[in-house]
């Protein structure tokens, strides 16, 4: 069966974002549920998050050219198939440890790539990949609230059920045939080696740690705004609503960014993100308001979707042989690992300053003002 490509890349951010909607949410109430305690769970998500790190800075960039991307999306997804399969088999922590390093490792590069397909496409065919990448998100509040749904009514074991149906919908999906096979040349000599990473950095560094600085400040929202909110008063269906709202933001964004910032140069979309992003925590270390939250949940359409917007509109527009290792980077290190080292921070900061650790994320993101390439 022939796909168009841009349905069969929206058909292959929806499957992958709806498995991470189960996931992300809810993998640790599974982990409790199968007998784990707090010490063992909080090993095996630090794990998890170690092996996303490593997948997408050390996979992602073994595919050589473009032309080979439909390809190693589809052995990746069978390899996390098969680590997903591998829960059913045990519920050891030594297992299961063994298992979720596997599990992230392979399902982590499947964005980085997915993206590379996408910068592909929009050079090749002239896809709109605003509107393509916003099935991504759509996908990911309708796995997490199925999920939940579904966890309230049977139980935990219904949570691994679901992620696997996920994954597998997600192979499925990358087994169809697109109606346009990406094109690009190999990567020269020269583009191999040690010396063409120090490269990649000294060109692009600009970029980086200006998307890392950016996307890293949302981890004290991730990690800490429904505990922030919830001693606020607010409850859990309220602050469910709130971050459905900053999804639904971010999915407009997409949905018009294209024509919207057709003339934006991808400085300015950093100029942009980063006022959003100074508003936003500045505002939410100041008031905890309802009228308030949804002005901030609102700008989460800038302070994520415009950044990732500018990052994938930069990469894309860099060589063939340049463009995979470089979402690669972006993956490992903006969406990887700054966010990690930047919630671990966030949750000593939380425990000393409580809302106060919001004006430090806006003055994380202020130096971007200086940096933008």
């Amino acid at each position: 069966m022939v796909l168009q490509s841009p349905r069969w890349l929206a058909l292959g951010y929806f499957t992958y974002f709806f498995s991470y909607g189960v996931f992300l949410p809810f993998w640790s109430v599974w982990l409790k549920g199968v007998g784990l305690g707090a010490e063992a769970i909080g090993l095996l998500l630090g794990a998890g998050l170690a092996a996303r790190f490593l997948g997408s800075l050390l996979l992602a960039p073994v595919v050589k050219t473009p032309a080979h991307l439909v390809q190693a999306l589809r052995l990746l997804a069978l390899l996390t198939l098969i680590f997903t399969v591998a829960f059913w088999w045990g519920a050891s922590a030594a297992w299961l440890l063994l298992v979720m390093v596997g599990f992230n490792f392979f399902f982590s590069p499947l964005v980085p790539l997915t993206d590379a397909l996408a910068g592909t496409w929009q050079q090749q065919i002239n896809m709109d990949y605003g509107r393509v990448r916003l099935w991504g998100s759509l996908a990911f509040v309708m796995g997490s609230s199925i999920t939940g749904k579904l966890e309230t009514l049977f139980g935990y074991q219904v949570i691994l059920f679901v992620l696997t149906a996920g994954i597998a919908a997600m192979l499925g999906g990358m087994l169809l045939r697109p109606s346009v096979m990406p094109r690009g040349g190999a990567l020269s000599q020269e583009s191999v080696g040690w010396p063409a990473w120090r490269r990649l950095f000294s060109e692009n560094w600009r970029l980086f740690t200006c998307v890392t600085l950016l996307q890293g400040a949302h981890a004290a929202y991730y990690g800490f705004s429904a505990i922030y909110w919830q001693k606020e008063g607010y409850s859990s269906t309220a602050i469910g609503y709130l971050w459905s709202l900053g999804v639904a933001a971010e999915i407009v964004i997409f949905a018009i960014g294209h024509r919207l910032f057709q003339r934006w140069s991808v400085r300015d979309l950093l100029l942009l993100s980063c006022l959003c992003s100074v508003v936003r925590w500045g505002l939410m270390g100041w008031s905890a308001a309802l009228a308030w939250l949804i002005v901030m949940q609102v700008l989460h359409c800038g302070s994520f979707t415009v950044c990732h917007l500018a990052a994938i509109r930069y990469i894309s527009a860099r060589h063939d042989s340049d463009v995979i290792r470089l979402q690669a980077i972006y993956s490992a290190v903006a969406m990887g690992g700054g966010m990690a080292v930047m919630t671990m921070f966030s949750g000593y900061l939380y425990q000393h300053l409580e809302n106060g650790l919001f004006w430090v994320m806006a003055l994380v993101a202020l130096p971007v003002l200086a940096l933008r390439p």
